[in-house]
């Protein structure tokens, strides 16, 4: 079925449910479209003018249909209240530790992304909102020796392989979205709003970042960010080749 659907390379660790998940729905609509397409031709069958000559201006007598209704409706709200909705609560905080991963703070704009590194110490320096201009899209604070490290890139980031990630993306301008297919991951980046993703990288190699959201006449430039999953050999002599490289803000 995955070869059937043209499903796109995988190269997150749990990228794998979200193509089940494709493929159970496709299964699903197969079903039903079986199903209605049978249920059409038994009505022509049924309803044809050689069995009823002469209309029938009282209808349907019986109230099956009503109860059909009513039992589908049954089945939805159990869907939703006991599989749906535990299942969503039971992994919806399962984020990795920042300890154990590599944090990349993202601010989408018209039309690119930033993306903002730890130094060496390990922690992202100061910011405020009342900070944000063209040239500090982080709003960094340049009087935190906390920032001093940290590591600013456009269109390009970079992760170790076989360790997780967690993305805190936000928005300059407009609503964007970001999404990197062969991660399985997307997730609207808002302006005003940090929302943290996670993934974990499992097979090294250059991978393209979409905004899946329309965002301007520039909007198809979004796609010529790349991720680069690497070794953590190579991961740290970027970032190495990276620090003290950061923009400096007057």
């Amino acid at each position: 079925m995955d070869k059937l659907l043209g499903l796109p390379p995988l190269a997150s660790e749990t990228g794998g449910s979200v193509d089940t998940l494709i493929v159970y729905i496709h299964w699903l609509m197969i079903t039903l479209f079986i199903g209605w397409l049978g249920y059409f031709f038994l009505s022509l069958y049924k309803f044809r003018s050689g069995r009823s000559p002469k209309a029938d201006y009282v209808g349907v007598r019986s109230h099956a249909s009503s109860y059909i209704e009513v039992a589908v409706a049954g089945v939805e709200v159990v869907l939703l209240v006991l599989v749906a909705l535990p299942l969503w609560f039971r992994h919806a905080g399962q984020f990795p530790k920042e300890s154990e991963s590599t944090r990349i703070q993202i601010v989408a704009q018209q039309f690119a992304w930033n993306a903002r590194y730890t130094g060496k110490d390990g922690e992202f320096g100061r910011q405020d909102q009342s900070l944000v201009k063209s040239d500090n899209v982080f709003g960094v604070d340049p009087t935190d020796p906390k920032g001093k490290d940290d590591v600013q890139v456009l269109n390009e980031l970079h992760v170790p392989v076989n360790k997780p990630v967690i993305c805190y993306i936000g928005s300059k301008d407009v609503i964007h979205s970001f999404r990197i297919i062969a991660m399985r991951v997307t997730q609207d980046a808002i302006p005003g709003m940090r929302i943290p993703i996670h993934f974990k990288p499992v097979k090294e190699g250059r991978y393209q970042i979409n905004c899946a959201q329309l965002c301007g006449n520039g909007h198809a430039s979004m796609a010529g960010g790349y991720l680069i999953v690497e070794s953590q050999a190579a991961y740290d002599k970027w970032l190495a080749s990276k620090t003290g490289a950061a923009t400096s803000f007057e």
